[in-house]
């Protein structure tokens, strides 16, 4: 029988893949706003770009929706309709106005926008469903939009007003995949959460393949610099498909809660990288903001 010391040695290193593992997805994750904006250094558009991300990822997803499903019954209409609505709104529109609205803003700001992302989940509760929020949740949802704001303010005076058309798109594809968050629930009980991102992430692809079709020649595809072409296919892989199934095997490892925790690693290495790789500037405005941001959904997940 081992003592009580040697089990409690044993416990943290049982959590550290998990924590890797959630690690890891955080920062790639992170990536993805990196690599779309080398992508428009060569002159590709938003509606272009989101094309090939989501037709070199869709072969992935299938293979991760017939994976998840084997065995299992068959989806019923509720099913269908519901991944359809999903898939358009959790990963097609968030995905392609997230894409819009980097051409206009540092990736540093669009990542800290988007981890507004449980607040604005905790904020469509109160409005769809009459959920209310503690005096604690208001002050931290206060403490995070401040930070935006602080930061927002610093770009507008830097780059202009094309900064507000960006922001707008990106806060609109933080709205966007909370309203996949908040729908999403019943559906993954009854699929699972591999199934269901397998097959939504599938019917964003068609959309985003069907956008190109409808609103681009066949020739704008072979025209992008082959830069453009290597970029899409690390994006689809390294910054799309390999975090999903990470943070997936993390929270079968440690929990939503931690791995929703260690998340807070993705603006701090979006901000790391946009200095390194992009030639970002880090400013004070940048780092008070970024620590309001990340204090406020520290608190919003500490108080629920």
């Amino acid at each position: 029988m081992s003592s009580p010391s040697l089990a409690a040695d044993k416990a943290p290193a049982s959590v550290l893949p998990g924590l890797a593992l959630a690690s890891l997805g955080a920062i790639a994750f992170s990536g993805k706003a990196i690599i779309v904006k080398l992508a428009y250094r060569h002159g590709v558009d938003a509606v272009t770009l989101i094309m090939f991300r989501m037709l070199f990822a869709m072969p992935l997803f299938l293979l991760l929706a017939w994976w998840a499903g084997r065995g299992k019954l068959p989806l019923e209409r509720r099913d269908q309709l519901a991944i359809l609505g999903l898939g358009f709104s959790g990963y097609y529109l968030a995905s392609f106005l997230d894409f819009a609205g980097l051409a206009y803003v540092t990736a540093s700001f669009e990542r800290l926008v988007l981890y507004l992302n449980p607040t604005m989940v905790l904020l469509l509760g109160w409005v769809l469903f009459g959920r209310r929020a503690t005096g604690r949740q208001l002050i931290a949802l206060a403490v995070s939009y401040a930070g935006v704001l602080l930061v927002f303010g610093h770009e507008l005076q830097i780059a202009g007003r094309d900064v507000v058309l960006g922001a707008a798109l990106v806060f609109g594809s933080a709205l966007s995949y909370a309203v996949y968050l908040v729908y999403s629930g019943e559906v993954v009980k009854r699929l699972g959460s591999l199934r269901l991102t397998g097959l939504a992430t599938s019917v964003a692809c068609v959309f985003c393949i069907a956008q190109f079709l409808i609103l681009r020649p066949i020739s704008a595809a072979t025209e992008v610099a082959p830069q453009v072409i290597w970029l899409s296919v690390l994006n689809a892989t390294l910054c799309t498909f390999a975090p999903v199934l990470m943070v997936m095997m993390a929270i079968e490892r440690v929990g939503s809660t931690l791995t929703a925790q260690t998340g807070m690693l993705g603006p701090m290495s979006t901000i790391l990288m946009g200095v390194l790789l992009l030639g970002e500037p880090f400013t004070a405005w940048v780092a008070a903001g970024t620590l309001l941001v990340l204090g406020g959904v520290w608190l919003l997940a500490r108080w629920r």
